[in-house]
């Protein structure tokens, strides 16, 4: 199973890549490249795995990841798959010392910015740029380019994650992430004891959590609340008719105390008054 590194494809002429994937599921492997990715989600809901963070996406949203930074998109079954167009590069990808020109000074904060990650509060702009990016012949993608780069400087934006990784981690490493992330995702509304995760990876306890942790910066358990926090999340925008109490239960949460406390913590409100 091929998980990490990645190698985007791309023929020797291109320079920006530009792929967009019209398919019944997104690439479910965790991974990390060299080049920034620019994701716009034209169809399709469910959960970004990247770095040490999760955040919940639906169509419309914008993701800005980081170099090799591990990532995946974790989908929700439905009809029709997904849809998502997405760039492809570096620094370099125009050749050496392009984005230093005078110029494209505008533009060239974009690469700091982009090493956290990050998704704009508003994307309408963005997302009409990303569609004629699509669109358009080589001369006219190049300009679209430039100035999707020039607003994602000056557009109000929230990181994804503030965990620097090393520039490369191994696939055997990667594999077992993959099977703690997957396995997390799909049974996060059950209780979930530390011993059997560590089991799926051969691992005692204590040795999990510190394999975890050196890879996420944080414990197991942060990450698990997370995961319940923004599924509940979730719920509350989809459905006001269900009660804190339903939502706490669907999320995993066996203590409607702790649920309270552990969403206020993240959220900086209580699950009745959160909108999002």
């Amino acid at each position: 199973m091929k998980v990490l590194p990645f190698k985007i494809p791309k023929s020797p002429r291109e320079t920006l890549i530009v792929q967009e994937d019209r398919v019944p599921q997104f690439y479910d492997q965790l991974h990390q490249h060299e080049e920034v990715q620019l994701s716009l989600i034209v169809r399709g809901k469910g959960k970004l795995i990247v770095g040490d963070s999760i955040h919940p996406f639906v169509p419309g949203d914008f993701f800005a990841i980081a170099p090799n930074c591990p990532h995946f998109f974790n989908h929700e079954p439905a009809p029709g798959g997904v849809h998502m167009i997405s760039l492809f590069f570096t620094e370099r990808t125009f050749g050496k010392g392009f984005f230093e020109l005078k110029d494209l000074e505008e533009v060239l904060p974009f690469f700091n910015m982009v090493k956290e990650g990050f998704r704009p509060t508003e994307n309408e702009e963005v997302e009409k740029l990303m569609l004629r990016i699509l669109e358009s012949d080589r001369l006219e993608r190049l300009t679209h380019f430039l100035l999707l780069l020039k607003k994602l400087c000056t557009c109000e934006k929230k990181a994804l994650t503030q965990f620097s990784y090393p520039k490369e981690i191994g696939i055997r490493e990667g594999e077992r992430m993959k099977l703690i992330l997957e396995y997390t995702i799909n049974n996060f509304q059950k209780d979930i004891s530390l011993k059997e995760t560590a089991g799926l990876v051969h691992m005692t306890p204590n040795a999990f959590c510190r394999f975890f942790k050196q890879r996420t910066n944080k414990t197991y358990f942060q990450f698990l609340i997370e995961l319940r926090i923004e599924h509940a999340c979730q719920l509350l925008l989809k459905n006001g008719n269900r009660s804190v109490l339903e939502i706490s239960e669907q999320s995993g949460f066996s203590s409607i105390s702790n649920f309270n406390r552990q969403f206020k913590k993240l959220k900086g409100s209580t699950p009745s008054k959160f909108n999002g």
